[in-house]
């Protein structure tokens, strides 16, 4: 269990945790946000702004900015191989060399290697995967999403919570929402420039808005108004406080994947995706010919792997009663943004 006593939380004070539980989204598109901000916390903006580049400098915040959204702008795929442990290493060192892989996590389980790959179109995403396959000698299964009933890693840290939102009663939000995976982004040449300017963050500056436009050439209305736009039509998740959740102790997270009648598949996976403590929930298709009957993933994190599971064991009983793996995370060995000037020049 990981504990709150850490140097992080000893570092921070109520304004801070304000900060890092109140502005994981919302960060007003306007000229000046900070000043915003720390009207709203009671403050001045030079304060708000100069606590925000504390927290990033603490690595509490792991960047200020925009979170992308790889199956809207681009075609994106969670993969896994079964890597033998001899070759692991060697496996893990093939897989990582492309830029187009932004995450790769050892699992416990016979699919021991899994990762997710996101390029411009779908023809280049199975290119990479195929020469991952030949490279390798490994099997990939390729499971890329079809339907997002509910992704959020954004919930409250501050807090004694063992799992992400014990604290929080409410339920959330989940609709079925189809992804294809012909998906190309159709975007501008400007707006395609912005997604580049703002892939790593926004400038921790008081006028954020207005150095991307100077980067780019532009007026800060024009930017302000693409930002706005981009989040309407979801290639902007949110905008805010991206927190690593493995410094404030939230380190365990299980993949627990569901083999879900087909015709049930919408109305349990709306309903799991409406629990609290269900950070991620989505379809992706069965692999009959590589013994994967799994259609339905869900992802919950914790600071303690007892509460991890036992949240598993009430979702098992009371909303999914169905054949079920828990995959749990052993080790990261890749895990960055992904890379959009691959994604928009492919």
């Amino acid at each position: 269990m990981s504990s709150l006593s850490g140097e992080w939380r000893e570092e921070i004070d109520d304004v801070d945790a304000a900060i890092v539980d109140g502005y994981q989204s919302g960060l007003p598109v306007e000229t000046r946000p900070f000043d915003r901000i720390g009207e709203q916390l009671g403050t001045d903006g030079d304060e708000a702004l100069e606590r925000v580049r504390r927290l990033v400098d603490l690595g509490i915040v792991r960047r200020f900015g925009a979170v992308l959204n790889p199956p809207v702008i681009g075609s994106s795929t969670l993969a896994a191989v079964e890597a033998p442990e001899e070759r692991f290493a060697k496996v893990a060192a093939v897989v990582n060399g492309y830029r187009q892989v932004n995450h790769n996590y050892a699992r416990d389980h016979e699919w021991n290697m899994w990762f997710v790959v996101t390029a411009g179109s779908r023809e280049t995403r199975d290119r990479i995967l195929t020469e991952i396959e030949a490279q390798t000698g490994c099997r990939v299964l390729d499971l890329p999403m079809l339907t997002d009933y509910y992704i959020d890693l954004e919930f409250p840290v501050v807090n004694a919570d063992r799992f992400a939102r014990e604290s929080l009663a409410d339920r959330t939000d989940a609709t079925a929402t189809r992804i294809s995976e012909e998906a190309t982004g159709n975007l501008s040449a400007f707006d395609a420039d912005l997604l580049l300017a703002i892939q790593n963050g926004f400038p921790l500056s008081a006028t954020p808005y207005a150095e991307i436009a100077d980067e780019l050439g532009a007026d800060v209305d024009r930017v302000l108004e693409a930002i706005s736009r981009l989040q309407d039509n979801g290639c902007l998740k949110r905008i805010g406080c991206v927190i690593d959740h493995v410094v404030t102790g939230f380190d365990e997270n299980c993949m627990v994947v569901w083999d879900v009648p087909d015709d049930e598949l919408d109305e349990r996976g709306e309903r799991a995706g409406q629990l609290p403590s269900v950070t991620l929930c989505y379809h992706r298709p069965r692999r009959s010919n590589l013994e994967w009957p799994y259609n339905l993933f869900t992802m919950i994190h914790g600071r303690d792997a007892a509460a991890v599971d036992a949240k598993i064991d009430e979702l098992a009983s009371e909303h999914l009663p169905v054949e079920h793996e828990r995959l749990y995370s052993t080790k990261t060995l890749k895990q960055t943004g992904a890379r959009y000037d691959e994604i928009l020049s492919s």
